[in-house]
């Protein structure tokens, strides 16, 4: 492709992949019109990879966009006729979403599944797997309310997603509003995106809205956009995250920015369980039981208290016993906040069934041209397996080749020099193997968090950090998610777990916060091994994200 030569950059091929040319003058009109029905794939330096996918197009039939606005836009930037396999797929997968919709029956513990669809009809009564669920009658189903999560999950898989209009019940009222300044001393604006998110998730207040996924890069304010729903709908919150790090993040990010009061934010982790009008928890003590035999005790603190809206922070984690009891709670409103829908597990399909379709979405080189996060540079350093360890390798099965060639001691020589080339910068060194982490921490008198380090040291760790009198600290995979360290700009990932692409983004997402130098990003990897593997897949949602990947070859006396 010539850039130039058309402004009709795309090109739509058999498989259901998008092609946009970055260099044509028509890019930017393109990407903006196929983003809302296609998943980006890759968008490295030259040529922009995007898919149609079922759940892609279910995303865009519930925010209205119909089949025939989809082959129009398609139309208008494609530079060759759109296959007909391709027109079929995305007339008969959008025209699968509103066949099945769910409404309030006279009854207020079910809920009717409408199918006018006879044929479908037929196919669902017939269905096994359904039978316990759906009560038929005359051109429908009654369900229990109680099911209404787990029908939804199961139908999906079937290709039927369900339009969920059934209503949504309002928990108690919490009057809450933004500072013009924070307590913190700086002056506070949520920023157009951030509301634009917030917006699409409300919707229009009436059935079908209000709850969603928000797809925003690491460093943008995920943590804003949820306080800007909370604004919106002015009601008690119950917001869910990854660690006790987090909820203190969440709490100190309330009181400094909003007009909620220490007496109205409650704290539900392993340390305190208290309830208030808003309580931030931790999936962990919400799927912690005595025994895999036992029941979860703190689904309580779901199904007990009014209320009317929950956060769930990175919800590409939402741990699948959580998936039962959301089952269980389809009546709230609730958004998922993320900057990847990827889940390792495969079970975006249910993100979608049980919080809810992808509301809003942008690309993470979209927010580092505006500044709005910092621009990254990313480095490979492939550095030589010792000697004294070469046997022990060939020998090795699958895991203890990765092991041994994760934990190579060579990697601690390169960080100590990669710090001396840093010293004007904030660092965080980060690992997946905690004996490769004490070393590396004694070697260089850095602090250590790890998963057993204490609540109460770890934030003393941070806090010193975030205040510049530690410039150095050594962080196992605990770090990963929902830690807001905003001076951060250098990482070295020293080892990680297998090809975790959704690892890789959370590491890079550490060092994202914008600010006058850029960030770096550093992963050593051992020359020669399976690391070399498993650091390519590692690597693939960076580069496809448009990063590049600098491939450094560092030899040691």
């Amino acid at each position: 492709m010539i850039a130039g030569e058309t402004d009709r950059p795309l090109i739509v091929q058999s498989d259901g992949s998008l092609l946009i040319d970055v260099h044509n003058p028509g890019f930017e009109g393109c990407r903006e019109a196929i983003a809302p029905f296609a998943e980006l794939e890759k968008s490295p330096e030259h040529i922009h990879t995007y898919r149609i996918t079922p759940l892609s197009l279910w995303n865009a039939a519930s925010a209205g966009i119909e089949k025939d606005e989809v082959l129009d836009r398609l139309e208008r930037w494609t530079r060759f006729p759109v296959p007909d396999n391709v027109r079929f797929l995305i007339g008969d997968t959008i025209e699968r979403f509103g066949k099945l919709i769910l409404r309030p029956s006279e009854s207020p513990d079910t809920l009717l599944l409408t199918v006018e669809d006879s044929t479908i009809r037929a196919e669902l009564a017939g269905q096994k797997s359904l039978e316990r669920y759906l009560i038929p009658t005359e051109d429908a189903f009654i369900i229990r309310l109680v099911d209404r999560g787990t029908v939804k999950q199961a139908l999906i898989k079937l290709g039927y997603p369900v339009k969920d209009e059934a209503p949504l019940t309002k928990g108690d009222p919490l009057p809450i509003s933004f500072r013009e300044k924070s307590l913190s001393g700086y002056s506070f604006v949520v920023r157009d995106y951030q509301k634009e998110a917030a917006k699409a998730l409300y919707g229009d207040g009436k059935a079908g809205s209000g709850f969603g996924t928000i797809v925003l890069p690491c460093g943008s304010g995920k943590t804003i956009v949820g306080m800007e729903v909370m604004r919106l709908m002015q009601t008690n919150t119950l917001i869910l995250t990854t660690n006790v790090a987090a909820v203190h993040q969440w709490i100190d990010e309330l009181l400094d920015k909003t007009s909620l009061t220490e007496e109205q934010i409650g704290e539900y982790t392993g340390d305190r369980k208290l309830i208030c009008p808003v309580t931030v928890g931790t999936y962990q003590i919400l799927t912690w039981r005595p025994d895999k035999e036992a029941d979860f005790p703190h689904f309580d603190l779901l199904r007990k208290y009014k209320w009317g809206l929950i956060i769930y922070d990175e919800v590409h984690l939402l741990p699948a016993p959580v998936f039962r009891v959301t089952a269980e709670i389809q009546a709230l409103r609730r958004v998922g906040l993320t900057a990847t829908l990827v889940r390792e597990d495969g079970r975006e399909d249910d993100v979608f069934s049980l919080v809810g379709p992808k509301r809003y979405d942008v690309p993470w080189r979209e927010l580092e041209q505006k500044g709005w996060i910092a621009e990254a540079h990313c480095h490979e350093i492939r550095v030589p397996l010792p000697d004294s360890l070469k046997i022990g390798y060939a020998v090795a099965d699958k895991r203890g080749k990765y092991r041994i060639a994760s934990e190579n001691p060579v990697k601690i020589e390169i960080t100590k020099e990669l710090i001396s080339n840093h010293t004007d910068d904030h660092i965080l060194i980060i690992g997946q193997y905690l004996n490769q982490l004490k070393e590396i921490a004694a070697a260089i008198s850095a602090p250590l968090i790890t998963g057993k380090t204490p609540n109460k040291e770890r934030e003393e760790i941070y806090g010193s950090f975030r205040e510049g009198k530690t410039r150095v600290i050594v962080v196992s995979k605990v770090a990963n998610f929902a830690i807001d360290l905003p001076d951060a700009n250098v990482a070295i990932q020293v080892s990680g777990t297998f090809g975790s692409r959704q690892e890789e983004a959370q590491r890079l997402g550490r060092i994202l916060r914008p600010k006058e130098r850029g960030s770096t990003f550093y992963s050593l990897v051992s020359r020669y091994t399976t690391e070399e593997e498993f650091a390519a897949n590692r690597q693939k949602f960076l580069t496809e994200q448009g990063y590049k990947y600098q491939i450094e070859l560092w030899e040691v006396d």
